[in-house]
């Protein structure tokens, strides 16, 4: 297959590897989003949700794939406002960030003032649309940046596609351990949801002109997850102990 005849070099197979890891790092803040969201749909949707929102979000990415060409033209400046040249790419970043941080901070809110029950005890219902809708809004954000960053790694379209194909995979069998394990655990939902918050910022940052590194952003996800890790396991240990 003309397709696979890219895979003739062993540099081939390492900017695959390396790619397919990239693309799963970059679409960890996306299965955060989507464990969240999904999480507020009756339990029989759940999967559902997950499942159809992530499957949309892989057509997505290979339809941006296929108007690549079009992509690499939208980190071109088009417009200037306060002696900054904004590009559609920037545009993107700034409303997606712009929305993380509204639905973060709404989910926050919901948690903290105890508005995930009405009067009668029961747990306000999305719907499947809007859950799946709220995905893909998001999933255009970071499928933007992703693409972006692989054609920075790679000309092979092939390579990119396979490892587009291979994230989201990935992502389609952690999503559903993730978003179980939030579930279970309360204090791990205003974590993630800090997480998100902090990406959003990160995504206005970056639309308006300031580069933040993403190892920045990774090491302090792994570090608060690891303190909250290290807090489980001590409550766990003081629970075993009353017994």
């Amino acid at each position: 297959m003309e397709f696979l005849n890219v895979f003739t070099t062993p540099e081939a197979f390492i900017a695959l590897f390396t790619l397919i890891i990239m693309e799963i790092v970059l679409g960890i803040d996306n299965l955060i989003f989507v464990s969240i969201l999904s999480n507020r749909l009756p339990e029989h949707q759940q999967k559902m949700g997950r499942t159809v929102g992530i499957a949309l979000a892989l057509v997505l990415r290979l339809a941006l794939l296929s108007l690549i060409a079009v992509i690499v033209t939208l980190t071109e400046p088009v417009f200037e406002l306060f002696d900054h040249a904004f590009s559609w790419r920037d545009v993107i970043m700034l409303g997606g960030g712009l929305f993380l941080v509204w639905k973060a901070t709404s989910e926050i809110h919901h948690n903290v003032d105890g508005a995930e029950e009405d009067d009668d005890g029961i747990k306000p219902v999305k719907s499947l649309f809007s859950v799946i809708i709220q995905i893909l809004l998001l999933d255009l954000v970071f499928s933007l940046d992703s693409i972006i960053t692989a054609v920075g790694m790679t000309d092979e379209l092939a390579i990119m596609v396979i490892a587009v194909i291979v994230a989201v995979c990935a992502m389609m069998l952690a999503a559903t351990p993730l978003s179980n394990f939030i579930s279970r655990n309360p204090t791990v939902v205003m974590l993630a949801l800090g997480f998100l918050l902090m990406i959003g910022m990160t995504l206005i940052a970056e639309g308006l002109g300031f580069h933040v590194p993403k190892g920045y952003i990774y090491a302090a996800m792994a570090f608060s997850a690891a303190i909250e890790g290290l807090n489980m396991l001590a409550k766990s240990a003081r629970k075993k102990k009353k017994v």
